[in-house]
């Protein structure tokens, strides 16, 4: 498996959910499992076949989690320093048409978060700002057209 980048902050959230999920979610469903048991015929056990299928999406995802893990490679964006946009960074971009400025943190695919201002280094907004620098004007393509958004300031850190 290649390298996956992340920064420490979103390593650290996918080892707590794995641990969670090891020491506290799978003990849980196996206890449900266990009680669904005792109440007979398990054909018709609706409790049994939801804990089943909590145990398949549990077990699962720690599978995936264990290989991320595996694979990650920690950039810290703190040792960076420069004016020009990569992993790590947090960019402020002008929004021409709605007249706003917005900031976005570029990370890791599994660290993520839009709404927390976290976008995906595949985001076409990142792979737009990648590689550019302060004052350059970037264009991405969004379901409703083309949007133009200016680099007003690039933060490592």
């Amino acid at each position: 498996m290649d390298k996956i980048p992340m920064t420490r902050e979103g390593a650290d959230a996918l080892e707590k959910e794995l641990k969670n999920l090891k020491s506290v979610e799978r003990p849980a469903v196996i206890e449900a499992i266990s009680e669904a048991r005792a109440h007979g015929d398990l054909s018709e056990n609706a409790e049994y076949s939801a804990a089943k299928e909590r145990q398949s999406f549990i077990e699962g995802r720690i599978q995936e989690l264990e290989a991320v893990i595996s694979a990650i490679q920690i950039i810290d964006p703190s040792s960076m320093t420069g004016t020009t946009v990569r992993f790590g960074a947090r960019v402020v971009v002008y929004d021409e048409g709605a007249d706003i400025e917005m900031s976005y943190q570029i990370v890791g695919h599994y660290e993520a978060n839009a709404d927390n201002g976290l976008i995906s280094l595949n985001a076409p907004m990142a792979r737009a700002m990648i590689g550019k620098s302060k004052g350059d004007l970037v264009e991405v393509r969004t379901p409703q057209g083309v949007k133009s958004y200016e680099i007003v300031e690039v933060i490592y850190g």
